[in-house]
């Protein structure tokens, strides 16, 4: 007997291909599920294209017979769109006029009649309510990736003889063949399985004293280049995770034109990413990037940035505030803490914005452009959808470098979770690749403040 499938909204919402993903089985989409999604289909964002997308995959289908008798689909399933079901028996206090309720009565109704019914919702709330009446239930991702203590962190740690990290900073290299990974839950050391751009920490096996930092480049491990940079617009790596951060950032648009960096708040991801930017533009003469472009997803701007009063500048923002304090910091440490005026401190950075060194945009507006030579910075990438994500990396033009930055642990976008956020996505699908460099901080690595240290630890 087929599996039964049923189709939450947020599903289709999420992605509208969901209707072609499950081979051999039966596709069942209640009728309250279509009049959720006729709400959303003038909504000018990424859910009103999706809900726009089902209408025409649906309609397409409907051509080719009754959607309420069912229509076969090329993977051998059949798709069909079933009435309501009112006089299945539900919970006398769950209101049939809530939606939720009656796609779980629609579950209900169809194992009533015989079927394997596996209801498939984002929705968490929804799964607990349907377990309570003995449903069967699944999230649904379009594109998963392995659970977080599993992700890639482009950083591991290594360990050689004191011998081999000396001749490591004599001849500024060192074979991986020397290298051994210790393996917890063997208890074991064995041969690292290497990833071009993943950085090292090495320590030596006799010596725990002894470390060294280095990078594999594909076929052999070299030093950081920019590591004793002292000082870049007024600030300095304090921990390996920020020197790791800032060979990512330091290296030219033409070898690392891409960049992900994932960690806690608190350990300066978009400081050294607007530092750097900046130190390229003011202080290069070769003029490497024209600007810095600053994008932070909100998982209310698109939908909510056109009621806002002003230009786009002025809509925009609100949502950039924590961009403004990282400026802040930047300026008046790389001046020296000059300004004790609040004014004169806030004109200094209205001026960066005037001369157009920073421009800042909503991330939808970036949809069909070419970005020549900018330094981009996307911040809160982790509420990116995967598809927003590829989009934003396809919109990178020649000599142009594209920062991701985010923390998985706070996702903002209902959809999304830490194995389907778009910062995640990316540095999976991009983990590998002589062009990406990407590196994950960790807790301790939080140099905010020792309050944002202990927080990060216990909370």
């Amino acid at each position: 007997m087929k599996k039964t499938y049923v189709l939450d909204t947020n599903v289709l919402l999420y992605s509208p291909g969901a209707i072609f993903t499950f081979d051999n089985s039966n596709i069942v989409i209640p009728e309250v599920v279509l009049e959720e999604l006729d709400n959303f289909k003038k909504v000018n964002s990424d859910l009103g294209m999706n809900a726009r997308n089902v209408a025409r995959i649906l309609d397409k289908l409907r051509l080719k017979g009754k959607l309420s008798q069912g229509v076969d689909l090329d993977n051998n399933s059949n798709l069909r769109v079933v009435s309501a079901f009112y006089n299945t028996k539900i919970p006398e206090s769950w209101s049939i006029e809530k939606a939720d309720n009656r796609i779980i009565q629609v579950c209900k109704a169809l194992i009533e009649q015989g079927e394997d019914v596996c209801l498939i919702t984002k929705d968490i709330f929804e799964r607990i309510k349907a377990d309570t009446v003995d449903i069967q239930t699944k999230d649904y991702y379009e594109e998963e990736v392995p659970t977080m203590e599993d992700q890639y962190m482009g950083r591991r740690d290594v360990y050689a003889s004191s011998l081999d990290i000396d001749m490591f900073f004599k001849n500024k290299s060192i074979e991986v063949d020397v290298l051994t990974e210790y393996n917890k839950k063997l208890g074991t050391y064995n041969k690292p399985d290497l990833v071009i751009n993943e950085f090292l920490i090495i320590h030596a096996n006799n010596n725990e004293r002894q470390t060294a930092l280095g990078r594999y480049d594909g076929k052999r491990v070299v030093p950081l280049l920019y590591k004793n940079n002292t000082k870049i617009m007024g600030i300095s790596p304090r921990n390996v995770g920020q020197k790791f951060m800032l060979e990512c950032l330091s290296i030219d648009a033409d070898k690392a034109p891409l960049v992900i960096i994932k960690g806690p708040a608190g350990t300066a991801k978009t400081l050294f990413s607007l530092a750097v930017g900046l130190k390229k533009i003011l202080d290069s003469e070769d003029k490497e990037y024209r600007r810095i472009l600053v994008c932070r997803p909100n998982v209310t701007m698109d939908e909510d940035i056109g009621h806002l009063p002003g230009t786009e500048q002025d809509k925009i923002a609100p949502f950039m505030r924590p961009i403004f304090d990282n400026l802040e910091i930047l300026i008046d440490s790389n001046d020296g803490g000059k300004y004790s005026n609040e004014k004169e401190l806030n004109d200094k950075i209205e001026e960066l914005f005037e001369k157009k060194i920073i421009t800042t945009e909503a991330v939808g507006f970036l949809r069909g452009r070419s970005i020549v030579k900018n330094w981009i910075v996307i911040d809160e990438a982790q509420n990116l959808t995967p598809k927003q994500v590829k989009a934003i990396v396809t919109r990178a033009g020649e000599g142009s470098k594209i920062i991701l930055i985010g923390d998985p642990e706070q996702i903002d976008q209902a959809f999304l979770d830490l194995r389907s956020n778009g910062l995640c996505y990316a540095s999976e699908k991009m983990k590998g690749s002589p062009l990406c460099y990407q590196v994950s901080l960790l807790y301790d690595e939080c140099e905010r403040s020792k309050l944002a240290f202990e927080g990060a630890k216990r909370l």
